[in-house]
This record gives C-alpha cells, sequence and structure tokens, in this order.
C-alpha cells in the first residue's frame, strides 16, 4: 500500500540520491586529479573531499524536503531563518568562512606548496620561512629563528606574497658560497 501510493515520490527520491552521488564521484575525482597535477598532499584532498560531502548531503536533503511534500514557501521560513541565525552568528567570525573559501582556492588555484619558501609582504606583519603545513584556516610558516607562525589563509589571497625555490633564497646562497670560499682556500 504504501509502494503503490508513494511510487512517485520514492522514484524521484532515487534518482536525486543517484544523480547528486554520481554528482559527488565526479567532483571528488577533479579534486584528486587537481591533487595529483599539483602536488598537493592527501589530507589537503581529504578536507576538499570533506566539503564536497557535505554539499552533497546538504543538497540530498534539500531535494527530499522538496519530494516529499514540504512547501516550498514553508522550507523558504525555515531557510530564512536558519541563514539569519547564521548570518549574526557569523557576523563576528566572518573570517572563518573567507579562511576556509580561501583555502579551496589556494588548493586548486596557487603557486605554492608544502616545502615552498615564501616571503609574505605585509607592511605590519611581515613573514619569511618555510610553509610546513597548509590546514583549513591558516598556513603554518617556520621563519628562519625556527618561529612558527600560522597565518590566515584570507591574508594569502590579499597580501602580496614571493615564493622562491632553494637556489634563490638568500641564505643558501650565503652558505654554498662559503663552502665554495672554504675549498678554494684549501
Amino acid at each position: 500500500m504504501f509502494i503503490e501510493v508513494y511510487s512517485v515520490q520514492l522514484v524521484k527520491s532515487f534518482i536525486v540520491f543517484a544523480v547528486f552521488l554520481m554528482l559527488r564521484w565526479l567532483l571528488i575525482r577533479v579534486a584528486r586529479r587537481a591533487a595529483q597535477k599539483f602536488e598537493r598532499l592527501e589530507h589537503r584532498t581529504g578536507l576538499i573531499i570533506k566539503y564536497i560531502d557535505f554539499a552533497t548531503i546538504f543538497l540530498i536533503i534539500l531535494g527530499l524536503f522538496m519530494i516529499w511534500g514540504v512547501e516550498f514557501k514553508d522550507l523558504g521560513l525555515v531557510m530564512s531563518s536558519v541563514f539569519a541565525v547564521i548570518g549574526i552568528g557569523f557576523f563576528a567570525q566572518w573570517s572563518i568562512l573567507s579562511n576556509i573559501t580561501s583555502g579551496v582556492i589556494m588548493f586548486f588555484t596557487f603557486p605554492y606548496k608544502i616545502g615552498d619558501y615564501v616571503k609574505i609582504h605585509d607592511k605590519e606583519f611581515p613573514y619569511e620561512g618555510t610553509i610546513e603545513d597548509i590546514k583549513t584556516f591558516h598556513l603554518i610558516i617556520k621563519t628562519n629563528t625556527n618561529e612558527i607562525v600560522a597565518y590566515p589563509n584570507s591574508m594569502t589571497l590579499q597580501k602580496g606574497m614571493s615564493v622562491f625555490k632553494p637556489d634563490e633564497i638568500p641564505e643558501f646562497h650565503s652558505e654554498e658560497e662559503d663552502l665554495h670560499k672554504d675549498d678554494a682556500v684549501d
């Protein structure tokens, strides 16, 4: 009896699951290919996959609400209330969302990776060092004085940043030159 009455909704629900699970599979494949192409670490790829999973679950639930008879105006009221609360909650913490978004953008586009030597062009807080890790909210940079700095992802998109190869770093040049000078003296 249940199947006969709700057969249309069951078929639509199955289609929603199938479509969004195929979309999830496709997006994860794209993320993994991008990770391989740009030589990103596996745990960073895992963060992007978590974001894809969250979006997929959200869209499936939204689709099921629409199929099983939740009126759009009722859903609109609920969603506007939820987004109002979230908006107020995140107003003071807007940087959380911008850091997450920046982390996703950096995963797919930025020319630096873990192990690169970077110089951040910031008047107030200039940093220079090696990228130790790239997290959801910040970069971990180890400076020349062995200081560990957590630099927000959103700031890396706002401030200029230079990336150096090991043979371009002045420190390494002076050490190599000293070694060559010692060899020449001997």
